[in-house]
Parts: structure tokens; sequence; C-alpha cells
């Protein structure tokens, strides 16, 4: 079990960028495949992006893929999310997950929430128009 907080929500322009970040602690980091989800008022969770325990695969939702960017530090522990280009529709909820696994560069690609383990409280992120 990992316990992971994020940071770096805010209130931005659309066009504009948020970096996110997600410290873990309590497990070691580079056994878990790392994701980031966001939840929207009156939506449900949805995948947002993924990085294998290496750093080597990442994957992502279509909606983000070309503005946003996944990577990890295992000698710091921690998950980060750069997001550019931003629009109101990225507006929401953004939580950093985790789920074991023994692959070490690539990762099984299942995006649904059920699959990551531990979970952190979520930051919000708001992109006006």
């Amino acid at each position: 079990q990992v316990q992971l907080v994020e940071s770096g929500g805010g209130l931005v322009q659309a066009g504009g960028s948020l970096r996110l970040s997600c410290a873990a602690s309590g497990g070691i980091f580079s056994n878990y495949v790392m994701g980031w989800f966001r939840q929207a008022p009156g939506k449900e969770r949805e995948f947002v992006a993924a990085i294998a325990r290496s750093g080597y695969t990442t994957y992502y939702a279509d909606s983000v893929k070309g503005r946003f960017t996944i990577s990890r530090d295992n000698a710091k522990s921690t998950v980060s999310l750069q997001m550019n280009s931003l629009k109101p529709e990225d507006t929401a909820v953004y939580y950093c997950a985790a789920r074991g696994s023994v692959m070490w560069n690539t990762m099984n690609y299942d995006t649904r929430p059920g699959e990551y383990g531990d979970w952190g409280q979520g930051t919000q992120v708001t992109v006006s128009s």
C-alpha cells in the first residue's frame, strides 16, 4: 500500500498550462504503475494517463494526447502531469493512483479506476474560457 498526495492544481485560462505533482510514501514506489484520473461534476471518474514502473512506457486518453505529459522520478517517489493547451473541458478534480505490476518497462493498458488500489485525495483544476 502507498499513500499519495497531489499538488499543483488551480485556476488557469484556456490555453494555459499547469503541472500536477503526486508524492508517494509508505511503499516501494517503483513497484507501481502510476496513473492520473479526473472527475468532473456529475461525471464518472475517467482515465487520463499512465506510466510504467520504469517510466519507459506511457499511455494517454485520446482527449489529452499531445497536450498532457506524464513522467515519474523513482528516486524521489513522485509522478507528474504536465498539462498544456488546457481547455475548459479539462476542468475536474485530478487524482493520482497506483497499481502494482510485475512488468518493468511496459504495462497492462487497463484504464478502469477499479484496477488501481491506492488513490490520493485529489486536486482541483479549473480552466476558464
